[in-house]
Parts: C-alpha cells; structure tokens; sequence
C-alpha cells in the first residue's frame, strides 16, 4: 500500500498546487474541498485493485497461451508462419499489425474461452426476479460460471479441445452472444477489455515472432488449473527458448 501512497501524498499535503484535474484529487475532495480521513487510504486500495486487476488477469492468459501452445507445436508453428507472411523478417511486430494476422487472433479467442482469467462474474439483482424456477430476492449476489459456459458441450464442439480454427473467419476477439464472454457482458463489461487484448496480442505475436518455444522435456506442460479469484496455472510454466534464426540480425539491432 505504500507504493500506492506515493502519488496520493503529494495531493493531500498540497492540492491547491495540482490545478489540473485528475481521478486522484476528484475521488479525494470532499463537498469542502478537503480531504476525509483515511480517504487517501481507500483510493489507494482502488488503485490497488486497477493494477492487479489490469496485470495478473493479463500475465495469467499470457501464460495459458504459451503453456498450451508448446503442448501443439503444430498450432505454435502455424502461427509463426503466418506472422512471418505478415511481417516478414525485417521489423518487428507493432500493435496494429496484431489485427491483420488472424490466426494469432483465434489462438487468443480460444485461449480466453478455455481458460477465462476471470472464470465467476459477479452479479446481483436489481429487483426480484426468478431464474430456471428459482425466486430470487432484489439484491441477492449471483455468479455466472463463465468457465462451464466456455466448456460446454451443447455449446461447443469439443470444448475440452484447443481448435482456434473454430474461430476462423473472425477478425477479433468478439463475444459470441452468450457463449463467448471472457470479459462478461452489457453494461457490467469489463472496462479494460480493449487494452487487455492489445497487450496480449501484442506480447504473444512479438515472442512467438521472435522465439522458438518448446517443453523442456518429453512430458506434456501440466495444464491444471490453481484456486484463486483469478484462473492462473496451478504449476508455473517452464519452457525453453531460442532466438529464431531469421530474426538473430534484426535482435542484434534492438
């Protein structure tokens, strides 16, 4: 919290010397333009909250990624083609050339419908209403199971099967109605969907144009999933890696 307490500080002891408006200073006034106690500290938490929930969501869909791409090295393989058919050998992959390599953007569709970052959305009902014969009471906090809804079979064609071909002929990420819904849905959506998918597809096309990625052995990487709010790897991902020789010259550059 104290990390977060740095770009606070300076607003609580001096606000009149940050004219320009900020998120910081708006959240932090009072009707008399002064500071609530312990104010400082909850929108520290907020901020808290922002980070973690912008990083560890990200890292942990990164690492699904690459974890079951070096399980089908086929698919790993198809992918760095048509990179490579994009983007040649002489530069290096930008943001908006993720979005004219559409296979890269289906293995990230199916990443995000096998392994959900964030696999519960968490609800509640603004007024009294009933669901699959149930009463529901105004208030009541609900979960919607994204997870079972990405695996399930009268859904999905063999769910439990990594197929990014399944979402071929999409140019992005989109949500399928309700079948597809990594980032939720209507007006509770995740805010940072847009950026989410920027970094992944971004950090995923930039390693796998990059590297050359394989298991560190035989055995298949463990695809179990962890406990937690977020659905990350239940064993860190060990891999091995190498420069791509038609990139060495173009690294050698950076």
């Amino acid at each position: 919290m104290a990390f977060f307490g740095v770009p606070i500080e300076p607003f609580r002891q001096s606000p009149q010397a940050h004219h320009r408006s900020s998120l910081c200073w708006d959240q932090t006034k009072d009707e008399n333009h002064g500071f609530r106690a312990n104010k400082h500290k909850r929108e520290g938490s907020k901020m808290m909250v922002l980070l973690a929930a912008g990083t560890d969501t990200t890292v942990a869909t990164l690492e699904w990624a690459m974890s079951v791409l070096v399980n089908n090295p086929d698919i790993l393989k198809k992918a760095q083609n048509e990179i490579d058919i994009v983007m040649g050998h002489d530069r290096l992959i930008t943001e908006s050339d993720t979005l004219k390599i559409p296979y890269l953007q289906c293995i990230i569709s199916e990443v995000l419908r096998m392994y959900p970052a964030g696999p519960l959305a968490v609800h509640e009902s603004s007024e009294e209403c009933s669901i699959g014969g149930y009463r529901v009471p105004s208030g009541t906090m609900m979960l919607a199971n994204i997870w079972s809804i990405h695996n399930d079979p009268l859904v999905w064609d063999e769910p439990q099967k990594f197929k990014p071909e399944r979402f071929e002929g999409c140019e992005a990420v989109v949500s399928d109605g309700f079948r597809l819904m990594p980032f939720g849905s209507g007006r509770r959506r995740c805010p940072g969907e847009g950026l989410a998918l920027r970094m992944v597809s971004l950090t995923l096309g930039s390693i796998l144009q990059c590297f050359e990625w394989e298991r560190i052995g035989e055995e298949m990487v463990d695809m179990t999933e962890g406990v937690g709010i977020i659905m990350s790897k239940a064993q860190p991902l060990l891999v091995k890696c190498r420069p791509r020789r038609s990139m060495v010259h173009l690294l050698s550059q950076v």
